[in-house]
């Protein structure tokens, strides 16, 4: 039996690979994504090799996962319950994907990852692997029994490690778990599980890594501009880039200036909150940008039907459908709303603030000719019409405001009773 087996290099994982060895008689197959981890990849391949995997891929994802994921998602405007930009859950559908396709070429007979029964990443990459390769097995060690009494904490595991002599560094204790990546750095679990301590206090802001604390920032403002081409972000400051080198400069001017910070209880899949903090500073620039091109080049109409769709969309995001059929549909709508999402947008970022500075298309739908409140040159917009404009929709509300007062008499009123004609002799 071959099982490929999600690998991040971590207590939890490196335990699970050489348990999954031993417990299923397989060879295993380590699989780690690049998708941003920076330091965290160091050492990893002969690390799952020592660890008991007979080989480990690890395959650099991130333009992949810059422009075919974090882009079209940013085009949604997706921002899960008003404020999550899906950082990790956007992350495991090309995880799996990746895993589906290294299954394939090696002729496993299941994939394997480490994500514990109480969460969401378990939905997602079991969704994602479900619609790419229905006949591929999953095999998930959280929601097996015999796994869970033999691992009952991180104290069992460490021994198990010690044990086996797998290399790993971990602590008894761990303050919280992290998961990074190119859009962002999840921080949940330990001593967030409280939603009442402070993450953003001072004596706590040695826990993130992407953003300084907005108030260790600049005490200076940064202007910043972003050029859009049908809605996707080309340049940063006049220079041209693709979607990884947009999201790393906009990761690095962000997270100087502490943009992009979040702390939240969110409803998961599963059915329980959760408490999470985020650090998206590069993907709050983008979706801000992203927004003031859509508010000066998108149709009204167009722009509050794709509205209408923000929290669907991001709810599929959030719950693993990505690959769902009603996704795609969703995201073809949106690719012919952003047809017209072209031109520039200058910002300013300011001790964790990021402000409109100004935007500017050469097919903006804003017309100050037309929009002052001076003399309209064009005479395209005669103010009197709209006082039947105001009848017309008032009409309505003054019926049903007559009803529940009561006047149905005033509505309809009663004609006048007509006269009897008068009978006269002729003649």
């Amino acid at each position: 039996m071959k099982i490929v087996v999600a690998y991040s290099g971590g207590l939890d994982t490196s335990v699970i690979l050489n348990w999954i060895k031993e417990t299923y008689s397989a060879e295993v197959v380590a699989f780690c994504a690049d998708i941003g981890q920076e330091e965290e990849l160091k050492g990893l391949k002969p690390k799952a090799l020592r660890t008991g995997a007979s080989k480990c891929y690890v395959d650099d994802l991130q333009e992949e996962f810059a422009r075919d994921f974090i882009f079209p998602m940013m085009q949604a405007g997706a921002l899960y319950e008003g404020e999550y930009f899906l950082g990790t859950s956007i992350a495991r559908p090309l995880i799996a994907k990746r895993m589906v396709e290294i299954a394939k070429a090696e002729g496993a007979d299941a994939i394997a990852h480490g994500a514990t029964g109480k969460g969401n990443d378990q939905v997602r990459f079991e969704l994602a692997a479900a619609a790419l390769s229905p006949d591929l097995d999953v095999i998930a060690p959280w929601r097996e029994e015999n796994f869970r009494t033999e691992f009952p904490g991180r104290a069992e595991m460490i021994e198990y490690c010690r044990a086996h002599q797998i290399p790993v560094e971990a602590s008894a204790k761990k303050p919280y778990s992290m998961d990074r990546n190119l859009l962002h750095i999840s921080y949940e679990s330990g001593i967030l599980e409280d939603p009442w301590f402070d993450a953003f206090a001072p004596e706590n802001k040695g826990m993130f890594k992407l953003s300084a604390s907005p108030e260790d920032a600049p005490d200076k403002a940064e202007i910043v501009t972003l050029d859009f081409v049908q809605g996707n972000c080309v340049a940063v400051n006049g220079k041209q880039l693709n979607p990884l080198a947009v999201m790393k400069t906009l990761n690095k001017i962000g997270g100087r200036h502490g943009v992009g910070r979040v702390d939240m209880v969110e409803n998961r899949f599963v059915g329980m909150k959760s408490r999470g903090v985020y650090e998206t500073p590069g993907g709050s620039i983008l979706h801000f940008a992203h927004r003031q091109m859509e508010s000066l080049t998108m149709d009204r109409e167009v722009m509050h039907l794709r509205d209408g769709f923000i929290p669907k969309y991001s709810t599929l995001v959030y719950n693993g459908f990505w690959f769902a059929p009603e996704r795609l549909v969703l995201q073809s709508l949106i690719t012919e709303s952003q047809k017209n999402v072209t031109g520039t947008v200058r910002v300013r970022l300011y001790k964790g603030n990021i402000l409109a500075a100004g935007r500017k298309s050469p097919v903006s739908l804003y017309r100050p000719d037309i929009a002052t409140m001076e003399a309209d040159p064009t005479q395209a917009y005669n103010q009197g019409d709209a006082t039947g404009f105001i009848r017309l929709n008032a009409l309505r509300l003054k019926v049903a405001a007559k009803v529940a007062m009561g006047g149905k008499k005033s509505v309809a009123k009663k004609a006048p009773a007509k006269k009897a004609p008068s009978k006269r002799k002729k003649g």
